[in-house]
């Protein structure tokens, strides 16, 4: 067989071309300590290598979720902090205030560290990160979620959603507490009313709305049968019936009994509430149980649940510079029915007619509640009537309101301290029944005070959970980081004895290559002539 010598010279380029690619590609690789340069030298391996690279990225991206789970829970601790300090001194205030050796000025200087107290609180309720978002919103992060009604009340004005971070592989943790989780839900011990409703009102007796003393029995047996109607038939006895009529007055204490002997504040125990009698007789009806039986009897009074309670804004971008001066829930079952839990928007189409919304309101896709006209400055929707400023109101299309619902079942403590500073500043002195009255607001504080402080607590050990598991969800993710980083170096890094063995041995052959080549290009005809 025949090799051209154009066909030895094509293959021994060839082979010292490749040979020496050989050697430059170990030389590099000796040199940087890096075998996966590109997904040629290694297709399986670089095939796991960007596989380890997607599981780290996303690995990382959990660590910076979890950063921020932990210094929300932080900052959130250090608010909730704050409050229950504050809740504290404005118990300790509360106790003081019903000292009996305590005068108005006594009680309005009271009053008036409990206000500050009131603002301490809704700034720290308001607190902001260090990128300006509100930490107690929800998912309204640039809305404080407290602000200050026409009516004085305080209401949430932000909402209920737990704003989720993915921590591992399909594990996702909320990084925020809601004010309707740490606020909201403190249970108002006071959800109850009593109204006269037969007798006149002269004080002989003060019968005050009740405290909450055993929720259990109350959820279980007074909401079932209130409104309930408590009739003095003397001076010593009253009867108790349901809605349905029926005498429950056994449930009570003593079966229906007092002494009215004393103007001292008597407590009631019924189905879970304690209410507090004060009979006010004078000195000869104390001493003349006929004058007594007549001055007592013939007065009945309603007890029931407290109505659900609505407070409301305007949006400041209206047209109209008309406010919502009241609003009243009118019909408690429409209201129950339809009015939205999570808050309502009331918008106008025109100067009169306006539609109801759940909020948040979005123009493509909500759907009115309902629907009404403004008659005279009142509008009447799900069960509430809205009373609007102006006569008559100059209502334009595209005016927005917001309305939110509170039962009474809860109290936040924004509200609570609201009532007492202004029992606080009323005038007390020498005056029996608004002493009783003054007393009664008093209890009422302590115990909603109580609730808004376990309420805090709950709220704080719910962060601290959430941070714990974050952690630990931390320390499982940086195992698989470090396990991920390891496994990609055994693919990607050289072995140095391995690479420079190698290398070697290519630079052995491409010297022996170069030295054939040299003697059998030697070899040719033209060099035997």
């Amino acid at each position: 067989m025949r090799i051209s010598t154009t066909q030895f010279y094509e293959t021994s380029a060839s082979n010292y071309s490749r040979t020496y690619a050989n050697v430059t590609k170990t030389g590099d690789e000796v040199a940087s300590q890096v075998k996966l340069n590109t997904a040629g030298d290694d297709p399986v391996g670089a095939g796991r290598v960007l596989q380890l690279q997607q599981m780290g990225t996303m690995l990382n991206q959990y660590k910076s979720n979890i950063d921020t789970v932990n210094t929300s829970v932080v900052q959130t601790e250090t608010a909730l902090t704050g409050i229950t300090s504050a809740i504290q001194r404005a118990q300790e205030l509360v106790l003081g205030a019903a000292n009996t050796s305590f005068t108005d000025k006594d009680r309005q200087a009271n009053a008036a560290e409990l206000k500050e107290l009131q603002g301490q609180i809704l700034g720290l309720m308001n607190s902001q990160d260090a990128d300006g978002t509100y930490l107690f919103s929800g998912s309204k992060g640039t809305t404080a979620p407290y602000a200050v009604s026409s009516d004085g009340t305080y209401s949430y004005q932000g909402d209920q959603t737990r704003n989720l971070l993915a921590v591992g592989s399909g594990i996702s943790m909320a990084s925020n507490t809601t004010g309707w989780d740490a606020f909201e839900q403190a249970i108002n011990t006071t959800r109850t009313s009593t109204t006269l409703v037969a007798g006149a009102d002269d004080g002989v007796i003060s019968l005050s709305g009740g405290s909450v003393s055993n929720a259990a029995t109350y959820d279980t047996s007074f909401t079932a049968g209130q409104p309930y109607k408590i009739s003095f038939t003397s001076s010593t006895a009253y009867t108790i019936l349901d809605k349905n009529n029926q005498d429950v007055t056994g449930e009570a204490t003593a079966a229906g009994k007092f002494a009215s002997s004393s103007s001292a504040n008597q407590a009631i125990t019924f189905r879970g509430l304690e209410l507090n009698l004060n009979i006010n007789l004078t000195k000869d009806q104390y001493t003349n149980t006929t004058a007594a039986d007549a001055a007592v009897k013939n007065h009945t009074f309603q007890l029931g649940v407290s109505p659900s309670a609505v407070s409301t804004s305007r949006l400041p971008a209206n047209t109209s510079t008309d406010v919502i001066t009241s609003s009243v829930v009118t019909d408690q079952a429409a209201f129950d029915k339809t009015f939205p839990s999570g808050g309502a928007v009331v918008r106008f189409t025109d100067a009169t007619t306006f539609n109801l919304y759940a909020a948040p309101y979005d123009a493509a896709t909500s759907k009115p509640v309902s629907t009404g006209t403004l008659s005279g400055n009142t509008a009447t929707a799900s069960g509430v009537t809205f009373t609007f400023s102006g006569t008559p109101p100059t209502l334009a299309a595209g005016d927005q309101f917001t309305a939110q619902s509170s039962t009474q079942q809860s109290q936040n403590v924004l509200n609570t301290l609201t009532k007492v500073i202004t029992a606080l500043n009323g005038k007390v002195d020498g005056d029996p029944v608004a002493q009783q009255k003054l007393q009664a607001t008093m209890t009422s504080t302590i115990g909603n005070l109580k609730s808004a402080a376990e309420q805090i607590i709950s709220a704080t050990s719910e962060g601290g959970a959430r941070a714990k598991t974050a952690t630990e969800q931390g320390v499982t993710n940086q195992t698989m980081i470090d396990n991920g980083t390891t496994e990609s170096g055994t693919i990607t890094a050289s072995d140095p004895v391995d690479a420079i063995a190698r290398l070697t041995l290519q630079k052995t052959m491409l010297q022996a290559s170069q030295l054939v080549f040299t003697q059998l290009s030697a070899l040719n005809l033209f060099s035997k002539l």
